[in-house]
């Protein structure tokens, strides 16, 4: 590590109290993580729906419920000590002695706050907890005070409790102490501008500072409902190079060091002082033709579908190429997720593939442009799809571009083809499904929707499936869908990420789950 880099860590620990300036390496009760923080947007439940925010909430705030960190196939009480159905409506009942990170109570009106004021500032993420139907101008009445200890939340979405349960269990719906949090607003903000940089909640830890592009420094919060954490503070330090990541992390000026890619894990695997991890993510890669692209109509021709999902090398991609931090995966629904398939029927087979394109006239000179992110792996998938769709006498012309330019191409459905991922809003299939296998054909921007790809019957089905009350039926649903949407949609589904990181030999406790906000550091020792 250069000295530079080295100063400029030892300022920021010491510039926050934490260290001494003549120290190098964090004290025994820092942890400190090394990662890409310039995504972040804002620091509010409400709002923020970047990586690295919602990677934060975890820490900061609680839900009602939330995924079990162990299990999260398993739904636990958390700001509640247990909840009662009914017709569509949930009366929780508020968790004893919970306090909020000052000491204030948490109340009623702390969780009705909270949830009316997400739909109210209508950010980013608060179409989540539309999908219970609830509007700017309907939330109000579905959310009521019963006494002290107890809260009625109501839908006018027909769907059932477990489906409302996992809504509620999104980071959108963290539970905010509304006193501090009006004690803060300005105008009409509803506190919003001071959420950037500061956290009213419940969670195991709270901002102490956050410096955008710099560093977010959270303390303990000993009044957390549930164990207290184990460690006395986290510095997750931005540092946008993957490189540099890694030379942190060896040295030991970071205990982690997070989305390290394959050279890096390569250059730090067998290395003393170190442990090497890999956590799944519920990410999933896939190839997707535009069939309303009126430049090429063979890309609006289930012949092409078909060929295209013996034309990728799964194996190599997965194994060799990208060094496994990508598993082959083939349905919506990521491995790991309640309901996913997880059988892989398609392989690479160029002469099957083409068999189908000269079946059906597709096999003479065909050209398509392909889309892609002008970074890596993007650019490697690219070039392996070149070549393999090449040799079936497809010719594809990788077009990179900034991930923006990428997206807005997509978005106004100018693409041919192009290489994406998806990673699920919150912790429900329906998520997934409503993205993979429902178009409402009114410009939704589904994936279905940019495809182009009209499926009133499937989409009827997915609609079916989230209205199921009843959860093990609900599962099931999602089955036949994904294999339909495997077998005849426009796009390809290849590939799942795996996460991996590097942190230092002493770290214990570090928990991470399939979605992007099941990052847990309470329970972290060094």
């Amino acid at each position: 590590m250069t000295a530079s880099r080295r100063g400029r860590l030892v300022a920021l620990l010491a510039g926050c109290g934490l260290i001494q300036a003549a120290w190098a390496l964090s004290p025994p009760q820092v942890l400190v993580v090394a990662q890409d923080l310039d995504d972040i947007v804002s620091l509010d439940p409400a709002e923020g729906f970047e990586l690295s925010s919602v990677q934060a909430f975890t820490s900061l705030y609680q839900r009602l419920v939330q995924p079990d960190p162990d299990d999260p196939s398993i739904l636990k009480p958390v700001l509640a000590s247990g909840w009662q159905a009914g017709a569509q409506s949930l009366v929780f009942e508020l968790r004893p002695g919970a306090v909020f990170a000052n000491g204030d109570p948490v109340r009623p009106e702390d969780v009705i706050y909270s949830l009316s004021r997400a739909v109210k500032l209508n950010r980013s993420p608060a179409f989540i907890l539309g999908e219970l139907g609830w509007t700017a101008a309907s939330v109000d009445q579905h959310l009521v005070r019963l006494d002290d200890r107890h809260v009625r939340i109501t839908w006018s979405a027909p769907v059932g409790d477990t489906f409302a349960l996992n809504i509620l269990s999104a980071p959108v719906a963290s539970v905010i102490d509304a006193r501090e949090v009006q004690a803060h607003a300005v105008a009409a903000d509803a506190g919003n501008r001071w959420l950037h940089d500061h956290s009213a909640g419940s969670g195991p830890f709270r901002i102490r500072r956050y410096i955008p592009h710099e560093a977010l420094v959270l303390d303990a919060n000993p009044r957390s409902p549930g164990d207290p954490p184990r460690l006395a503070t986290i510095v997750i330090r931005s540092v946008p190079d993957a490189g540099t990541r890694e030379l942190l992390v060896r040295v030991g000026d970071a205990d982690i060091a997070r989305d390290l890619g394959p050279d890096q894990i390569a250059a730090l695997r067998g290395r003393a002082g170190l442990t090497l991890r890999s956590f799944r993510s519920a990410a999933v890669h896939y190839l997707l033709f535009n069939t309303q692209n009126a430049t090429q109509p063979a890309l609006a021709n289930p012949a092409l579908w078909e060929a295209a999902r013996w034309l990728i090398d799964y194996q190599g991609l997965a194994h060799q190429l990208l060094k496994d931090q990508y598993l082959v995966h083939q349905a919506f629904l990521a491995e790991g997720f309640p309901g996913a398939l997880d059988d892989t029927p398609y392989h690479l087979d160029i002469p099957h593939a083409r068999v189908i394109l000269h079946a059906a006239g597709l096999d003479h000179g065909l050209v398509i442009t392909l889309d892609v992110f002008n970074q890596s792996p993007f650019l490697e998938i690219a070039q392996s799809l070149q070549a393999t769709f090449g040799a079936a006498g497809i010719r594809l012309e990788i077009q990179p571009a900034l991930a923006g330019e990428v997206y807005t191409r997509v978005r106004a459905r100018r693409e041919q083809a192009v290489w994406l991922y998806w990673i699920p809003d919150y912790y429900d299939a329906h998520s997934t499904a409503a993205a993979f296998a429902l178009n409402r054909e009114d410009g939704s921007n589904s994936i279905a929707w940019r495809a182009g790809w009209s499926i009133p019957a499937l989409s009827a089905r997915t609609l079916a499936a989230v209205q199921e009350p009843d959860a093990g039926r609900r599962l099931q649903l999602y089955q036949p869908i994904q294999a339909e949407v495997r077998r005849a949609s426009p796009y390809v589904i290849a590939l799942q990420e795996q996460r991996e990181l590097a942190m230092r030999s002493n770290i214990r406790g570090y928990r991470q789950g399939l979605n992007a906000d099941m990052v847990y550091y309470d329970r972290v020792t060094k």
